[in-house]
């Protein structure tokens, strides 16, 4: 299991942002040597836990005997309807969620309010809260899926790996690809400072990142509703892809500049990316089902200022022939 997992596992209320720094910092030791976040532990290894009391986010809360856990669903009931309302599929192992935009789904130095955060709501009937499988960006709405358990997350783990997964996303772009419907093979590596997330092209170096891509309707040159399939999951893929083709995604700032904002139009200041559906892979159950999560106001209400069709963009496979 990877040490990050292990920590999760048995510390599920420590922040990743304190793991992080535990393991920057050398606090975290396997059999006495320093580790990373994916290193992988074996049966019979040691582990040195630095010392960590879990906060007591109530008044007059409890703690289990070292502060491992709190699990008290009801320590803020707005967050345990908020978390479930977000459900749009449940069966025996997996759990699909429609993440509005501006919610994190882990915790940083900054983050206090995250998905990460409500997992402990959305147990259910398991005994256990479900994992993370994947991640979408703070801005990104839509799909994202849960495990239900270990087993579970280790098949979806691969099957993302693998890339069995299918996941099709919307965006509303800033001019018009061309030509309407192709694949973006555009290697990307991390730039910037260390611990920064923004990618840049790298044709040389950079990890292997393949994109496809359909237009669904276009407003004249000015604004396109793209279909797009990550066939590769590097982080800001998609924002990257769409920059370095010259139509970046309306409202990304971060990557397409003054040029990915509209004059005059309010819907053109957030970012206009919406996971649209992930179709469950083979060996999990309902392997096959087509899940589906309605984009947020905001982007609707963009679609109608453009006279976009959702429904007609549903209506048809945009990728039907691809490979």
């Amino acid at each position: 299991m990877r040490v990050d997992r292990w920590f999760k596992a048995r510390f599920p209320d420590m922040p990743f942002a304190r793991l992080q720094k535990a393991l920057r910092k050398g606090e975290v030791r396997v059999d006495g040597g320093r580790v990373k976040a994916a290193d992988r532990l074996e049966a019979g290894q040691s582990v040195r836990v630095p010392p960590y009391q879990a906060a007591d986010k109530t008044e007059g809360g409890r703690k289990t005997a070292g502060g491992t856990r709190i699990d008290d669903a009801a320590a803020d009931p707005k967050d345990a309807a908020f978390a479930r309302d977000l459900v749009i599929h449940r069966n025996a192992g997996i759990l699909a969620l429609n993440k509005p935009a501006g919610l994190a789904v882990q915790g940083g130095s900054k983050t206090t309010r995250h998905l990460d955060g409500m997992l402990v709501h959305l147990k259910f009937d398991a005994p256990e809260r479900p994992r993370l499988v994947h991640r979408l960006d703070k801005d990104t709405s839509g799909v994202l899926l849960l495990a239900r358990d270990r087993t579970m997350a280790a098949k979806l783990g691969r099957a993302f790996k693998d890339r069995r997964t299918r996941k099709v996303y919307w965006a509303i772009t800033v001019g018009v690809p061309e030509p309407k419907a192709g694949t973006i093979t555009l290697p990307l590596s991390k730039a910037g400072a260390k611990g920064s997330e923004r990618v840049e092209p790298d044709p040389e170096g950079g990890q292997q990142a393949v994109t496809d891509y359909a237009v669904l309707e276009n407003a004249g040159t000015k604004v396109a509703f793209v279909a797009l399939w990550p066939r590769t999951g590097r982080t800001h893929q998609l924002r990257a892809h769409m920059a370095a083709i010259g139509t970046p995604i309306l409202g990304d700032g971060k990557y397409g500049g003054s040029g990915a904002f509209l004059d005059g139009e309010a819907a053109g200041r957030r970012m206009h990316l919406h996971a649209r559906e992930i179709v469950l892979p083979p060996g999990v159950p309902d392997a096959g089902a087509r899940i589906t999560a309605a984009p947020p106001k905001p982007f609707r209400e963009t679609l109608d200022i453009f006279g976009f069709d959702a429904d007609l963009a549903d209506a048809s496979d945009p990728f039907e022939e691809a490979d």
